[in-house]
């Protein structure tokens, strides 16, 4: 059973389950440890779970922070790609994690991007063809106590901005 705080009032479409179905079964995400519980069909909102086994526990017998950082990489890229479409690019441009307290029982994560996020992104993108947005999420337990905090740093542009970019540093490269 999901802990309270994974409570929602969004859904899953059939697209973001079969979606989720698959990345649980891709190979590089499962060799995280990580399971992802839910997609909500606007792809505003992901739940994961992060269990303590022979997988993803260290010397010490605790959740080994690889298994942390690598069950929550790609999701806000992932998550943005699906919102904002073909017409963007998005990029994961740095990550960082806090440990808190070491995890020895099952963790949870909650990824949500809000409105007032795509708002902010859409305006500095139409204003600079391009910008970073840092996004944050903590790895708790089922009460609720944070045991590592997560920060990306993804890169978002406008796609013709963006090829219009390589496209200079490549003329440049060839001019040296």
């Amino acid at each position: 059973m999901k802990p309270t705080f994974l409570q929602t009032s969004r859904t899953e479409s059939f697209k973001t389950w079969r979606f989720r179905q698959l990345m649980n079964w891709y190979p590089m995400y499962f060799g995280t440890g990580g399971k992802i519980l839910f997609w909500s069909g606007d792809s505003r909102e992901v739940h994961l779970r992060l269990r303590r086994n022979m997988w993803t526990y260290n010397y010490v017998g605790t959740i080994f922070g690889g298994s942390m950082f690598a069950a929550a990489d790609p999701f806000y890229m992932l998550m943005l790609l699906q919102i904002l479409g073909k017409q963007y690019v998005v990029w994961d441009k740095t990550g960082s994690i806090r440990f808190r307290k070491p995890g020895r029982q099952t963790l949870y994560a909650r990824f949500d991007i809000t409105d007032e996020q795509l708002d902010t992104i859409r305006r500095a993108v139409a204003e600079n063809g391009q910008t970073e947005q840092t996004f944050s999420l903590d790895w708790v337990d089922s009460e609720g106590v944070i045991h590592a905090q997560i920060e990306r740093l993804c890169y978002i542009a406008d796609k013709q901005h963006y090829e219009q970019r390589k496209n200079d540093r490549q003329q440049s490269r060839f001019q040296r």
